[in-house]
């Protein structure tokens, strides 16, 4: 079983809902990553999102768009992002953890490299935004190869033959898209969240992880409700843009957010 499959298994057994945060690698600097990993999990992170700096993130609003160009002003590559998660291995080998990002640097790679030395690194599953499940066989493969789960998106759009496309080819979780439009924007409508939810799970058994547009503890709570995981980005990235100038105190706010979530997911 991998460690998503087993982290799902062991929330559902004690009626918990997963916890999932997203931050960019190597923002604001390539050095402070690794740490903030290990404050998402002491703040009650389960699996922890890590976004792969990219030139043109089409899926991401103007909050996590900011966050790739700051890390790439210092460079970091997919070979920097690995490092980063081996860091974080030498002291977490449970929480299972996600790269989030776009095809471009994983084609550049090779398929095959790519899972390799993701696995070698302790990934544990890839979400790559522009990778549409009728064109995925070859990486979809090559990732099984390594036993990393890939996870795929589905959208309010999503019709029931391509969300049983998204379900052959997923593994470990299908992560909803939860509104129409880029991370961070608009409002969720939960009723139509919750509708679109019992539209995939007719097609799959697989954890449901509902993103995009969640920001406070009481959306957390309300989504924990009729989601299997819960995932934000957009609210901790923006803590981090807006303490730039204090980077020994992003973590602290980090923590803040995400223990404010998972004590109110955990209240319901």
């Amino acid at each position: 079983m991998s460690r998503i499959s087993a982290c799902f298994s062991d929330l559902k057994s004690h009626g918990r809902t997963a916890l999932l945060p997203f931050v960019t690698a190597g923002d604001p600097h390539p050095d402070l990553t690794v740490g903030f990993m290990h404050d998402l999990v002491e703040a009650g992170a389960d699996i922890i999102e890590l976004g792969v700096p990219f030139s043109d993130p089409m899926a991401d609003g103007p909050v996590i768009q900011r966050a790739s160009e700051r890390a790439l002003a210092h460079h970091v590559s997919l070979h920097d992002v690995f490092d980063m998660v081996r860091n974080f291995r030498r002291a977490n080998d449970r929480t299972p953890v996600i790269l989030m990002g776009y095809l471009n640097p994983v084609e550049v790679m090779g398929y095959e490299a790519f899972a390799r030395s993701a696995a070698q690194a302790g990934v544990d599953g890839v979400l790559t935004v522009d990778m549409p499940p009728e064109e995925s066989h070859d990486l979809v493969q090559a990732l099984r190869a390594e036993a990393l789960d890939a996870v795929f998106l589905a959208a309010p759009t999503s019709h029931r033959r391509r969300l049983e496309m998204i379900a052959d080819a997923a593994s470990g979780f299908v992560y909803y898209v939860s509104l129409k439009g880029v991370t961070g924007s608009a409002n969720l409508v939960l009723e139509e969240v919750a509708a679109k939810l019992g539209e995939i799970r007719e097609v799959t058994d697989m954890p449901l992880g509902v993103g995009f547009g969640i920001k406070d503890a009481p959306m957390a709570a309300a989504m924990a409700k009729i989601a299997d995981a819960v995932v934000v980005g957009s609210a901790l990235v923006s803590r981090i843009e807006a303490n730039l100038s204090k980077p020994d105190k992003i973590g602290a706010e980090l923590k803040q957010l995400l223990h404010e979530m998972r004590a109110a997911m955990d209240a319901n």
